[in-house]
């Protein structure tokens, strides 16, 4: 016999146990609804259906659309392979010192020997304006890969190019 306070609540029992079924409940609540709107010719259809119902109906209206009017070219739409990047970089994106090091050492402007100023005076010519430490990181880095030679002491480094970039 179910408790009336409980049952004037919309439970059986206690709050744990709903009066509607697990069945009734998936059945009465409303799936996630996705609305489609698609362009074919003169043609603009909206659908409004639920998500895991997309594709059979998004087919079913081609389908109608197909019988109902001429056949016109769909436009294509290029996807990206692998082989092709698709990340391009931005005016607005950061510019790593390292990837800046690299076009240096890429036109040929570590061909002479560069001490740490000149490399800090050529990135802020060119609008970087990356600190000292950072870009002595990022040469010693190219110099650990053998991109770069460090010639001198500490504290009075040349950096020249070890090897010249592949053309």
């Amino acid at each position: 016999m179910p408790n009336k306070i409980g049952s004037s609540y919309g439970y059986k029992c206690c709050a744990c146990c709903p009066t509607l079924s697990v069945r009734e409940w998936i059945a009465t609540s409303n799936p996630a609804m996705v609305t489609v709107r698609l362009k074919r010719g003169a043609w603009e259809v909206e659908i409004t259906c639920p998500e895991d119902r997309v594709k059979q109906i998004v087919e079913n209206v081609l389908a109608g659309l197909d019988t109902s009017i001429q056949q016109e070219p769909i436009a294509t739409v290029s996807v990206p392979t692998i082989a092709e990047p698709v990340v391009e970089k931005r005016k607005d994106q950061h510019v790593i010192c390292r990837d800046l090091l690299l076009v240096l050492w890429q036109e040929g402007w570590f061909s002479s020997e560069r001490n740490l100023t000149e490399v800090y005076e050529e990135l802020a010519r060119r609008g970087y304006h990356y600190d000292k430490t950072s870009i002595s990181h990022s040469l010693a880095d190219l110099v650990r890969e053998n991109i770069l030679t460090r010639i001198g002491t500490m504290r009075n480094y040349r950096y020249v190019q070890k090897r010249p970039p592949k053309s």
